[in-house]
């Protein structure tokens, strides 16, 4: 009897560990999912934009109601160009939660995709280290939109990170002031089978991508394999 009892516990346990790694895999792969057709539409992120990107987070499907109760949160995964200064092709994803909310996130009871792109080092150091509050720890603005947008006005240069939703097909700029972002270990640990943090997948660079990644970092490689705010720098 006692040898049943344990061999079922075991069994869910195993169970459990199984659903939550195909779980964190699923979510992985709808980001690929959603930034390709977000990139398949000319009227959405700017060229100019995505270009001058040294990381790109995907948060599919999040609810208002999760940021207003305050009792869930957006989950995604965050890809960041490799190399010294991001200068790369696009490395392996790490995952990340969004918790809180704002005035202006008011996206009624859809679910909205979120896009995040990372502009600088200095943004992208303060997300690797950890917890941040966009718009205090890390400077946010609503992203440019548009075919004819560009990324070299004023308010989109000093911004640390551009934001942008998309909710039942419309696709717009904006705010996420007040949220906090954060790594997400536990779903990082079940996606690649070991505790890693989102710093050792990206700066470490010898972390391969897993095979429910492989999309969204070929997304990235298809329609921005340069960063052009390094290349022009480095001119």
């Amino acid at each position: 009897m006692v040898r049943k009892i344990s061999l079922t516990l075991c069994f869910m346990l195993l169970t459990a560990v199984l659903y939550a790694a195909n779980k964190e895999q699923e979510r992985l792969e709808n980001c690929g999912l959603v930034m390709q057709e977000i990139m398949n539409v000319p009227d959405n992120i700017p060229q100019d934009v995505i270009d001058k990107a040294e990381c790109v987070i995907v948060f599919p499907s999040v609810l208002k109601a999760a940021f207003v109760v305050g009792a869930s949160y957006g989950r995604g995964a965050m890809v960041c160009r490799t190399g010294h200064g991001f200068r790369g092709p696009w490395g392996a994803p790490a995952m990340y939660a969004l918790e809180g909310g704002s005035v202006g996130f008011q996206i009624g009871g859809e679910a909205t995709d979120l896009v995040l792109l990372v502009m600088n080092n200095r943004g992208a150091d303060s997300i690797l280290n950890s917890k941040v509050k966009l718009g205090g720890d890390a400077s946010i603005a609503a992203g440019p939109v548009g075919r004819d947008a560009s990324a070299n006005t004023d308010a989109y240069m000093r911004a640390e990170i551009l934001s942008y939703s998309r909710t039942r097909g419309l696709f717009a700029g904006i705010s996420l002031e007040g949220s906090t972002l954060r790594p997400d270990d536990d779903a990082t640990a079940d996606v690649y089978g070991q505790k890693l943090t989102a710093r050792e997948i990206v700066i470490g660079g010898k972390i391969g991508i897993p095979e429910s990644g492989r999309h969204f970092v070929a997304v990235l490689e298809k329609h921005s394999p340069v960063n052009e705010s390094r290349k022009v720098a480095s001119r």
